[in-house]
């Protein structure tokens, strides 16, 4: 039987693979997006939605290490690694140790600061072009903390950002107060992030999805690749249970999915799934106006006309498909420790997702030196929405050999020998 051919076949259909989908189209390119589950249903699915130029600074920086060896007792602590004989997880952890150092945190925040701060502006150019009805706001976003010494010890991290480009503003309780009623008296502090904004991403996904169909684009849902045809340096077809499918260009972007598929042809890309909780509720009725992130409690709190969500926590305990219910209760705890209405009447889903995480906190974004056709686009981490258009924009221009928008060397492939 021969495969069905597209010009460009992209494997995942979350934010990045649709967001990659819709650029390619617009460029000229015919289009197919294979996807294991529904679009937009895995990891793009119920994370709080924010676009966040405000996190340049890597997850690897001074003082993080401390950090996690304090909580890994703690099975509610925002982050856990769950003890187990993983030799991947355990060469990653070495590599992600290695970076947590001032030297290398500002290296990398050099690299993320002018990445996202073009996706910012390039998401909000995405959204207003297409029409996307997915309640994007320019709100901003607020960092609140509840702990003076912890609130003080930001400020270093803030400076940086702000070096970099990042617009910042440095809040006391009262001001984080009266720019968000919804927090209560414990506020220390904050840092006001003006550049930020949201979305709610499911829509955002599911309007991706429209714009794709209504240029002639094809998705495939509840389709699960089982392995692929190579000839020399390409790949001819990806076997599917639904039939084969070719490309002239393979697109991954199948985010914490892309080292297991990734291993079928010989490929060790460096991802580690970090999962992810959060909590939807009808909205409360004194709900946040802006999006918070709880800083010792590693929360963030996201309300939208339609809904509200608590979320965050990272979890590296690898494909574990188990809805920890500590883990959900930990958000929870955490919203009560500085909101005045922290949950909603309601409970809408429960959930949890997986997210693609390098040990650099960078992208992969590029060519494979041992397949020509293939071309990577994951390991995004907690920035898939951030980054979904300007790495729609990139790989539609990399596919397209055009000078790229941005230089794309740091967030090649071939930092991993890829």
């Amino acid at each position: 039987m021969n495969p069905r051919q597209s010009d460009v076949l992209i494997l995942g259909g979350g934010a990045v693979g649709l967001a990659c989908a819709l650029y390619l189209l617009r460029a000229g390119r015919s289009v197919t997006v294979i996807e294991r589950g529904h679009v937009g249903g895995a990891t793009s699915h119920g994370n709080c939605g924010t676009i966040t130029p405000s996190h340049a600074l890597p997850l690897a920086a001074p003082g993080v290490l401390a950090d996690g060896l304090r909580w890994m007792l703690k099975k509610d602590a925002p982050l856990r690694i769950t003890p187990r004989p993983d030799f991947a997880l355990l060469e990653w952890l070495l590599q992600f140790a290695r970076r947590c150092n001032a030297r290398e945190c500002r290296r990398v925040t050099a690299i993320k600061a002018p990445l996202l701060l073009r996706a910012r502006a390039e998401l909000e150019d995405l959204v207003r072009r297409e029409k996307l009805d997915c309640e994007f706001q320019t709100l901003g976003t607020l960092n609140v903390y509840r702990d003076a010494r912890t609130f003080e010890k930001s400020h270093v991290s803030a400076q940086l950002a702000a070096e970099f480009g990042i617009p910042i503003e440095t809040l006391d309780g009262a001001a984080c107060r009266s720019r968000e009623p919804a927090l209560n008296g414990s506020i220390v502090g904050g840092h006001f992030h003006p550049g930020d904004a949201q979305l709610r991403p499911e829509r955002y996904c599911a309007e991706l999805a429209r714009a794709i169909v209504a240029l002639g684009g094809e998705i495939h849902e509840s389709t699960t690749s089982s392995g692929f045809r190579t000839m020399g340096d390409r790949i001819e077809s990806v076997v599917t249970d639904q039939g084969e499918f070719a490309g002239r260009e393979i697109v991954f972007a199948l985010g914490a999915w892309s080292p297991q598929v990734a291993r079928q042809l010989d490929l060790r890309i460096p991802i580690q799934p970090g999962k992810g909780y959060s909590i939807t509720y009808t909205r409360p009725a004194r709900y946040p106006r802006i999006p918070l992130s709880l800083k010792e409690r590693a929360v963030c709190v996201t309300a939208w006309d339609s809904g509200y969500r608590l979320g965050s926590t990272m979890e590296f305990s690898g494909y574990d498909d188990t809805l920890n219910r500590t883990r959900l209760d930990a958000l929870k705890r955490g919203a009560a420790e500085y909101l005045i209405e922290p949950e909603g009447p309601c409970v809408v889903e429960e959930w949890y997702g997986w997210r693609p995480m390098t040990y650099d906190d960078l992208p992969i974004l590029g060519r494979t030196a041992s397949l020509k056709n293939l071309v990577l686009a994951t390991g995004h981490g907690m920035l898939g929405i951030t980054l979904s258009a300007i790495t729609g924009r990139l790989i539609a221009e990399l596919v397209g050999d055009t000078s790229p928008s941005l230089d794309v060397a740091p967030f090649g492939p071939a930092r991993f020998g890829l």
